[in-house]
């Protein structure tokens, strides 16, 4: 009887509620407006790296000064870049893939694929990182942790709470991938919004 449970958990389309697959659709919408906005915002941060770093350069070699606060600032902003946009990264799919057997796989064998990859991989991954960083983070914020260098930046303690950032914006993504597997699994691709769809559609099945 196992067998024929698991063959039909895999082959046979579950099929749910309406209200409660709209509703998925809803939210999954909701995380990747969010993501999408936090990436939109803080990827500027690469033009204020870019001019920090130059500043830093030009006043080293042509003026012969050194501000330590700006050596800290760029390679800060570049913490707090990447960070934030990781969550906007999963979105679009800019994250490293070993696509070998992934690319070429159908659409549903992708859905099923990413829905195990979010519950056995991203989601402990981000609650590891969230629960073992969460008391480092707690103590920087009570300490007005600042850098360690004389003359440099404040606000390390801001740095450091994007760790938390990170596991946060991954594990809402995650969900959305989940729903977004969910949504296929249960035949409703018409609910996934045309930006979410995967880039390399292949046939349903």
């Amino acid at each position: 009887m196992a067998p024929d449970v698991i063959r039909g958990l895999l082959f046979n389309r579950p099929r749910f509620p309406e209200d409660d697959m709209t509703a998925l659709s809803y939210l999954m919408r909701l995380i990747n407006l969010m993501n999408r906005a936090i990436g939109n915002v803080f990827m500027w941060l690469s033009v204020g790296i870019v001019l920090v770093c130059f500043w830093v350069v030009v006043e080293r070699y042509v003026f012969l000064n050194t501000r330590l606060w700006m050596q800290d600032l760029y390679p800060w902003m570049n913490g707090v870049m990447f960070t934030a946009v990781a969550g906007y990264a999963l979105y679009r799919n800019d994250h490293v893939r070993v696509d070998i057997f992934y690319r070429p796989a159908s659409t549903l064998r992708k859905a099923w694929l990413d829905l195990l990859g979010v519950c056995i991989f991203l989601m402990p991954f981000a609650w590891v990182v969230w629960s073992y960083s969460l008391v480092f983070v707690q103590r920087s914020i009570r300490l007005g942790e600042a850098s360690a260098n004389p003359g440099g930046m404040p606000g390390l303690w801001v740095l450091k709470t994007f760790i938390l950032v990170l596991a946060v914006v991954i594990a809402l993504q995650g969900i959305a991938m989940a729903i977004r597997s969910i949504l296929i699994i249960a035949g409703r691709y018409d609910l996934v919004p045309d930006d979410y769809k995967y880039k390399y559609d292949t046939e349903t099945v």
